[in-house]
């Protein structure tokens, strides 16, 4: 009877339970010259679950890029968005891909975003 109601219980808590989806997961900045290092991209996501939907964390591969994003719960089919800016001034012109790791409450509890792009040597 006990596990019964362990399984019953889980299983309703199972059918509650927020789902993130992203407009895109990739953004190329395209080529940029290296006097305007500082490029910015906006990704936005909607939570298709049933279930408030809460971003942990959002980190950059590298001190280059910085996330910031929705800190309030995300009420379902409601959307968010996670602003990154990437700053390559001191770096080495040439092509570039980071990586910035979400972890949420969702059913899927990480997902993985990249921007991508080419910084032309200053002439």
């Amino acid at each position: 009877m006990a596990l019964m109601m362990v399984c019953s219980l889980s299983y309703a808590l199972a059918q509650k339970q927020a789902e993130i989806k992203f407009d895109k997961t990739e953004h190329n900045f395209g080529t940029f010259a290296e006097s305007q290092p500082v490029q910015k991209c906006t990704f936005t996501f909607t939570n298709t679950g049933n279930a408030p939907l809460v971003i942990n964390q959002a980190v950059a591969s590298c001190g280059c890029t910085v996330p910031a994003y929705t800190k309030e719960p995300i009420a379902p089919g409601k959307k968010g968005t996670i602003n990154v800016t990437y700053n390559g001034k001191g770096k080495f012109p040439g092509h570039f891909k980071k990586t910035i790791t979400v972890r949420t409450n969702a059913k899927t509890e990480m997902t993985r975003l990249y921007i991508l792009g080419n910084m032309e040597e200053g002439k």
